[in-house]
């Protein structure tokens, strides 16, 4: 335990330099639950405040719930009269009713105010029912109690600088119409909503505005004093008609939060994934850090050997070095988590996710899991190096240099590195490309093909450091000329070394890399698609470019000056065979700006759907077994049903098409579909897409703000846009692992200064320049960095050819994005010089009597 003190208390820098790789993966996952705990805190307190002092809660009924074209995602409401036949029920003390829709505030610039894919939520309030059940809180004016009126959020209202008394735009079903601001409000008990914005209307005002006469969504009720929810639940079922339902407050509140509870799990997972991540390429740094200095401390573990230290000693003297580095590091790590869960959560807000948020929470869980995952890596990364430590025998106390004595199996090396590799790539060919195969096996089999897949390169590598050293650092000799020469040689001097410290950059820029290739075989496929689909002048999608926006919007285009055919795509869900599925409609007219390939049918299948028609994919009705005339049962998300017949099978490009799994005529859409919304909108013009004609459009959609009109080449950029952020977004949580490599570089190269102190004294001695000293460490920095983005370029190739493959049959297709690799292999030549900063300027620093006398 001295020892093991001592040592670190003499090595204060290596010390630190070790922590920094498990302090960045403990604070991400550390901020991860911190920011996900506190964003699901201000949701659950959004839910619950919803239906506070409410005893159950009456709402409309659906058959099934499901998120494909939104339409469910918007309740269609059930008879007003049923409110009065609640509030007479024996068991109710107080029942007020209100609707709860969608709807877009418009801003100044006549653009719909939209915050990524954050909800644009609107209720209804009676000024005059009980306030008991209200969530929402007036921070300035009143409740609106007019037809003009309208209240809205604090939020909007202090970010686009709206006031009491002024105008604002608010698009729901219809043309955009404008009311008069009498309210600011907030909701209680939570310090954020995120992106989300609020309109608030009195409760006639919001039945006429989403169309909703003579209905509402929501009734909240309370009971009297001493009636039990359960027996209040059974008077109010008995009233209420198939088209409502009652629950609970507290099972309503968990209805309501269904999606956002999965989709923080999702997002939790994601960011642990990144976190894991970067530990796994901490335990290299750290493995790597800790192999160099055992070495380098060789004749004093002999001398410790020699004075009468057993094994065993040797090895709890290392381990527990590891173990209190592991500690503080995890320490620190947990507490900078709550810096970088502010910095997620911008980081976030910056790619349009903004979501709501209450306190910040600090769970025990969180304490719990990031300590023990710090302290875990560290100590198994440090196994390895603690039990060569063991193998130092005593008679090297009396040895120079630093070079441990091979084990016994080191003959064997390359068969187990060989097969480390071989079992990887097997598990991943295993994982991606078996059938049948249940969701858990193939995951597992994923990870851990990855984990072989990565430590086999790792183990592999130091037999491909000497040729990839003298390729790469090629340029270095003509540069660098004799620091270049030597900074070459150095790296190839302990290939061993210099692989581990490439093989943790190699990870980062593997994954990278393999994100990269995704995402160009994704937007490859997609262009080619859209290139072969869209024969149309003009699409016209919603400002964001995914979300459904009013039908109306279609028939404002038809009135444009110049317009020859224009044709939208509703969207919304069904169920067939049992199965939840995308629904699409169509009008006659689509031939003339979608080109659509038939397998079975023609041009003519769009205007012959009629009320009973439909048609599908080949792939679908393959598994199918559909034909020509097969009978279709639809099922509804109201619960209606619509019997359809087979009219046409088309195939559809790789990269997909605007049409959902069914696809039937608008006309039967529209009457079956409550609220129908198009997805898309597509137009031919005479004279085709001209300044002219964008400037008729756009005047024809000036009533709906959240209508967009962009060329068949501006269609494919916003359609490729959150592609793009998502790839932005991979990007920097994979900069983390790159970070975490950096540090292992910075280590490296510090302690072979410590290492080569007396050489680079005599270097100095025999005439180099302390430029040159700077310019060896950091071209051999650039040639270890090249290595490490060598390999990763390869290995996120082999890795994306690999999942592209087994997604061939989805439309992805395996595109190279060499611009992206040469950008990468760049970024590995800038980590290169600014790992080598630090170590540089030591090395050029050193006193050279002082070297020369270093033992």
């Amino acid at each position: 335990i001295g020892v093991a003190l001592k040592g670190l208390a003499g090595r204060k820098l290596r010390a630190v330099l070790t922590a920094f790789a498990v302090v960045l993966g403990v604070a991400m996952i550390s901020g991860t639950y911190i920011l996900t705990d506190t964003i699901k805190a201000g949701f659950d307190t959004i839910f619950t405040q919803s239906y506070k002092n409410t005893s159950a809660v009456i709402s409309g009924r659906v058959a099934f719930t499901g998120g494909n074209g939104g339409s469910t995602s918007t309740p269609f409401g059930f008879p007003e009269s049923v409110l009065p036949k609640v509030q007479r029920l024996p068991g109710v003390a107080s029942a007020v009713g209100s609707v709860a829709d969608q709807a877009q505030l418009v801003g100044r610039d006549g653009k719909v105010i939209v915050n990524g894919g954050a909800p644009n939520l609107a209720f209804s309030v009676d000024p005059k029912a009980d306030q008991r059940f209200n969530p929402l809180t007036l921070t300035a004016g009143r409740w609106p109690a007019g037809p003009t009126e309208i209240a809205i959020d604090k939020a909007t209202a202090d970010k686009k600088h709206f006031a009491l008394g002024q105008e604002i735009g608010v698009s729901a079903r219809g043309p955009a119409r404008t009311f008069r601001i009498v309210g600011i409000a907030e909701l209680a008990a939570v310090s954020s909503i995120g992106g989300a914005t609020i309109a608030i209307f009195d409760l006639p005002t919001a039945q006429q505005v989403f169309d909703k006469a003579g209905k509402l969504d929501l009734i909240r009720v309370a009971a009297k004093s001493g009636v039990a929810t359960p027996k209040l639940l059974q008077e109010i079922r008995a009233v209420l008609p198939q088209t409502a339902q009652a629950r609970d407050a507290d099972q309503q509140a968990k209805s309501d939060s269904k999606d956002t509870t999965s989709f923080l799990d999702f997002l939790q997972k994601f960011l642990l994934a990144f976190g894991g991540i970067a530990l796994f390429v901490g335990s290299f740094v750290i493995a790597n850090t800790l192999s160099i200095t055992i070495a380098q401390r060789t004749r004093e573990f002999a001398t410790l050997r020699t004075i009468g230290a057993s094994r065993r000693q040797v090895l709890w003297s290392v381990i527990l070095e590891a173990l209190i580095v592991g500690i503080l590091a995890s320490l620190v790590g947990l507490f900078l988590g709550l810096g970088l869960a502010k910095g997620l959560n911008g980081l976030f807000v910056a790619f349009g996710i903004d979501l709501p948020k209450s306190g910040t929470i600090f769970a025990t869980r969180t304490i719990v899991v990031s300590l023990v995952v710090g302290i875990v890596i560290t100590l198994l990364a440090s196994l390895r190096p603690a039990l060569r430590a063991t193998r130092i025998p005593p008679i090297a106390a009396v040895r120079e240099g630093s070079v441990l004595p091979k084990s016994r199996w080191a003959r064997f090396g390359p068969f187990p590195a060989l097969a480390v590799l071989a079992v990887g790539i097997a598990l991943l060919g295993y994982g991606v490309l078996g059938h049948g195969l249940s969701t858990t096996v193939r995951i597992f089999s994923l990870l851990v093909g990855c984990l072989l897949l990565f430590l086999g390169v790792a183990l592999n590598a130091p037999r491909l450091v000497p040729p990839l050293a003298s390729v790469l650092g090629w340029p270095a000799t003509k540069i660098g000329g004799s620091a270049g020469v030597l900074a070459r040689e150095n790296a190839m001097r302990n290939p061993g070394r210099t692989a581990s410290t490439a093989a943790a950059l190699m990870i980062g820029l593997a994954l990278v890399t393999f994100v990269a290739v995704l995402a160009q075989g994704l937007r490859a496929s997609f262009e080619d698609s859209v290139n072969k689909l869209f024969v149309g002048d003009y699409g016209i999608t919603a400002q964001n470019g995914f979300d459904p926006f009013p039908k109306g919007a279609e028939g404002a285009a038809r009135n444009a000056t110049g317009v020859l055919a224009v044709s939208g795509v509703r969207a919304g869900d069904g169920r067939v065979f049992g199965n939840k599925v995308q629904v699409s409609a169509v009008e006659p007219s689509l031939p003339k700006v979608i080109e659509v390939e038939w397998y079975r049918g023609s041009d003519s299948v769009p205007a012959q759907l009629g009320r009973d028609g439909a048609f599908v994919e080949k792939k679908y009705a393959k598994h199918h077994d559909l034909q020509i005339g097969s009978p279709l049962r639809l099922e509804t998300p109201t619960g209606d049903f619509i019997a359809l017949k087979l009219k046409g099978i088309f195939k559809a490009p790789k990269g997909g098409s605007p049409f959902g799994t069914i696809t039937i005529s608008a006309p039967t859409f529209d009457a079956t579909y409550p609220q129908p919304k198009n997805l898309f909108i597509f137009a031919n013009m005479r004279g085709g897409a001209t300044s002219t004609n964008t400037e008729q459009l756009n005047a024809a959609l000036k009533g709906f703000p959240d209508a967009k009109v962009q060329t068949r080449s501006e269609f494919k950029k916003n359609q490729e846009k959150p592609l793009n952020s998502i790839l932005n977004l991979l990007y920097v949580l994979l900069g983390l692992s790159v970070i975490v490599s950096l540090f292992g570089i910075v280590n490296t190269l510090v302690l072979t200064v410590f290492e080569r102190t007396r050489e680079l004294g005599m270097l100095r001695a025999v005439g180099m320049t302390r430029r040159q000293v700077r310019r060896m460490v950091r071209h051999e920095s650039i040639v270890t960095a090249l290595i490490g983005a060598a390999l990763g370029i390869v290995v996120g190739l082999f890795l994306s050819l690999l999942v592209t493959h087994a997604l061939s049959s989805e439309g992805i297709v395996f595109a190279v994005p060499y611009g992206s690799l040469a950008i990468f292999a760049v970024a590995a030549i800038l980590v290169g010089i600014l790992a080598a900063f630090f170590p540089a300027r030591r090395a050029a620093r050193l006193n050279v009597l002082e070297a020369l006398q270093y033992e």
